[in-house]
């Protein structure tokens, strides 16, 4: 269940609501900067490697003055071309400090991931779904001890 603090104490947030993933959204926009560092400071490109994990392939698609746009995904090889699995695009509002995976691969094939790829019954429902894909993902790599160009991206 999220949480959230408010003025009088601890308000719980109900899940699949539009207050649920505005807390989603912040949760993951703090995972992604244990990860990766600064938002706006990212290389186009990056690799970053783990020892008992494959390489995440970072791009940068998008720069504006208050949002960044990336791309994160493993590459697998799919016949003659490699296939991008779990393939997310996400959008970071630098600031508002919220992170919102806006694209994915509609089935995952990695094992961890594979759960949260099931259809979704409106728009609302679609971006829970992605979201909760992306976070899980996010801690999965966090404690994969992921690195990002030979930094420690730990907390």
């Amino acid at each position: 269940m999220l949480v959230t603090i408010a003025e009088r104490g601890v308000v719980l947030v109900e899940p699949r609501s539009f207050t649920g993933l505005m807390t989603l959204y912040e949760t993951n926009f703090l995972r992604l900067r244990w990860l990766l560092g600064d938002p706006a400071r990212l290389p186009l490109h990056a690799v970053s490697v783990a020892a008992d994990d494959l390489p995440l392939h970072l791009r940068v698609l998008e720069r504006a003055p208050y949002t960044t746009v990336i791309h994160l995904t493993y590459w697998f090889p799919a016949g003659a071309c490699l296939a991008a699995d779990p393939d997310l695009t996400v959008r970071v509002y630098r600031d508002a400090r919220l992170a919102e995976a806006c694209a994915c691969a509609p089935r995952p094939h990695h094992r961890a991931l594979s759960p949260y790829a099931r259809a979704a019954s409106g728009a609302l429902e679609q971006r829970w779904i992605m979201n909760v894909m992306l976070g899980k993902w996010l801690d999965f790599l966090l404690a994969s001890d992921h690195q990002l160009a030979g930094r420690r991206a730990g907390r």
